[in-house]
């Protein structure tokens, strides 16, 4: 499903060069259940941005589907990225004058869902993460943990082929994490949507069928765990 070649991600601030991915060639397959771990400054959110086509490549070859993402039009990557793609970001990237039940329809909003269906789907979604009762509340109303559950919701609420997950558990308690991890197994095991995590959760680490392990913009472990 997702294919990295010879990749490599460099950043030039005020011409000082810093390699954030050195080389790097992975494929996750279609329902990998598949956490990306290592220390702070590894390279696990490049290339997350990378796969998500939020980024591109200094040099070397990502590919979703086959399709090259480097020759597909701005138009082509943003259509890919609101049908296929979920996102959660550690930043949480919520929309701050919209309520929880409103940023969780927003994409499907751009997808053209009815209203009707758009309201029943993220009352439902905002209930599984433990939210049902803050649907009326904007971000800045909400904690750190409330704003990241709301987007995991807004992440799953299209059951998209590919969920993209930045340190989903970051400002979580170890319960609520717990929970969120199970209801995004369900989802992998049960509709086949793929995960790919970064990561430095022992909890996320342990729940993943696959732990690819990053230092230095290399990979330098890919362990592959029992279903």
């Amino acid at each position: 499903m997702l294919e990295a070649h010879d990749v490599f991600k460099v950043y030039d601030t005020r011409g000082v060069e810093t390699r954030a991915l050195d080389g790097v060639s992975l494929e996750i397959e279609a329902g990998e259940f598949t956490a990306l771990a290592g220390p702070s400054g590894s390279g696990k959110t490049t290339l997350l941005n990378l796969f998500g086509a939020l980024d591109s490549a200094t040099s070397g070859s990502i590919r979703l589907d086959g399709q090259e993402l480097s020759e597909l039009k701005p138009a082509e990557l943003a259509h890919l990225r609101l049908h296929q793609l979920g996102f959660v970001f550690q930043a949480y990237n919520l929309i701050p004058v919209l309520t929880a039940r409103e940023n969780v329809e927003f994409v499907m909003e751009l997808q053209g869902i009815p209203a009707a269906e758009r309201r029943e789907r993220s009352l439902a979604v905002l209930a599984e993460v433990g939210l049902a009762d803050l649907e009326a509340k904007r971000p800045l109303e909400m904690s750190g943990g409330q704003q990241q559950r709301v987007a995991v919701a807004r992440a799953i609420v299209t059951n998209p082929r590919l969920v993209l997950a930045d340190e989903p558990t970051a400002n979580l308690d170890s319960h609520t994490a717990e929970r969120l991890l199970d209801l995004m197994e369900e989802m992998n095991r049960e509709h086949g949507v793929t995960f790919l995590f970064s990561t430095h959760d022992p909890m996320v680490i342990e729940k993943a069928r696959r732990v690819v392990r990053l230092r230095d913009g290399r990979i330098f472990a890919d362990e592959a765990r029992a279903a």
